[in-house]
């Protein structure tokens, strides 16, 4: 098992524009991610294979809806709060995120702000603790970028629906509870609807042969004319409007999250040059690793700093759509660069699982497609900045 030693590193001194509070919520998360996760999470990545054992110690750092109400089992903290959670499980491994901000944002996200008052007091406090664990159903087998063209639908059927479709590259899928279900109405509406483990017709293969978020459980949600009671459709809003909002929050978590890996790789970095003698002397001391080293450290504090702003006006509720897909595909781009130069300094031990970075590198390269892809996100800046749609 690994040993953890990271440390941290705010070259920007950004600690300071951090509360107490925000300290506290991120320093607990760092340190039951040391004590708990980091040990088994080679092991596990591995054996292509999420720890179940270790969701309520998710649940207790906050890790599943953390700006979630109180009334309804949540934390009640900021959007800042949030952000930093993400980053300290990122930086350990992008499923341990990815798990986390699918529950938190994907699922809980949706039903606290479209669901009904008997829906979030049925799902909401049990996803809060890990009891429930949540997946959220949008892309298809033939629908990616393009959500709008789904196929899923359901069918009114007088006390109930009647769901059919299937979706893929679902986090959380086989060993999810409750899943937040995009479909068509008859009218070609989209709504969401929650469906729950033991409804009839209603599988969830997993995926296998991944080679990327391997400590992450994925898979797929089927529909063969599964019977979804009518009190299980959210209410408060319909359209594609409606899932894509939970995109804008699950994105911000991204953001947030691809700077601990990056903090993560470039920590390792830092560190294996100092020991790395090459030449009589660290490898630290040559001009070519220590240009490496600092255009990693620049990107990781520009990255801070972009996504603590939007932080910021996450919590005024000033955060634009356009303002997160930059801030998503930023530092997503950001942190893949940096894992690939760790990667360099790292020489041949690079590619070995004793240290972190090809695991990273790897899960970075489905991070940076999904939940918007690379080129995607740069044509929604093209699009708010020019006025032009480019991919309608």
């Amino acid at each position: 098992m690994r040993t953890d030693l990271y440390q941290g590193h705010d070259y920007y001194l950004m600690d300071d524009l951090l509360s107490d509070e925000h300290k506290l919520i991120r320093d607990s998360a760092r340190a039951w991610i040391k004590k708990e996760v980091s040990p088994i999470i080679e092991d596990y990545y591995e054996r292509a294979e999420f720890p179940k054992q270790i969701v309520p110690g998710l649940a207790s750092i906050g890790g599943f809806g953390p700006y979630i109400p109180e009334e309804y089992g949540g934390a009640g903290l900021d959007q800042i709060s949030y952000g930093l959670i993400m980053q300290e499980l990122e930086r350990c491994d992008s499923g341990l995120r990815s798990t986390s901000s699918v529950q938190s944002s994907l699922v809980m996200f949706p039903i606290w702000k479209y669901g009904s008052e008997e829906q979030k007091q049925k799902f909401l406090p049990k996803l809060a603790t890990g009891e429930f664990i949540g997946s959220f159903g949008l892309t298809e087998p033939d629908h990616g970028s393009d959500p709008g063209s789904m196929i899923t639908n359901f069918k009114d059927a007088g006390d109930h629906y009647i769901l059919n479709g299937a979706k893929m590259w679902i986090s959380n899928s086989p060993m999810c509870d409750v899943a937040v279900v995009w479909a068509k109405n008859e009218d070609g509406r989209i709504h969401g609807l929650l469906v729950e483990r033991g409804m009839e017709g209603f599988t969830t293969p997993e995926t296998h042969g991944k080679l990327s978020l391997r400590a992450s459980a994925t898979g797929e949600l089927v529909f063969d004319n599964v019977k979804v009671p009518k009190e299980n459709l959210l209410p408060g809003r319909s359209g594609l409007g409606a899932p894509l909002s939970c995109l804008d929050s699950a994105r911000y978590g991204i953001a947030w999250g691809a700077i601990g890996a990056a903090l993560d790789c470039y920590d390792s970095a830092l560190r294996y040059s100092k020991e790395r003698i090459q030449f009589g002397k660290p490898i630290a001391a040559f001009q070519l690793q220590q240009k490496k080293l600092a255009e990693m450290i620049t990107e990781i504090t520009k990255a801070q700093l972009l996504t603590f702003r939007l932080g910021q006006l996450k919590n005024e509720g000033r955060a634009t759509t356009a303002q997160i897909s930059m801030a998503k595909r930023n530092n997503v781009d950001m942190a893949l660069k940096v894992a690939r130069e760790a990667r360099q300094i790292h020489g041949g031990m690079g590619i070995s699982n004793e240290y972190p970075i090809m695991r990273h590198m790897a899960n970075l390269e489905s991070v940076v497609t999904y939940e918007g892809t690379h080129d995607i996100h740069l044509l929604i800046t093209g699009m708010d900045i020019t006025g032009i749609p480019a991919f309608k």
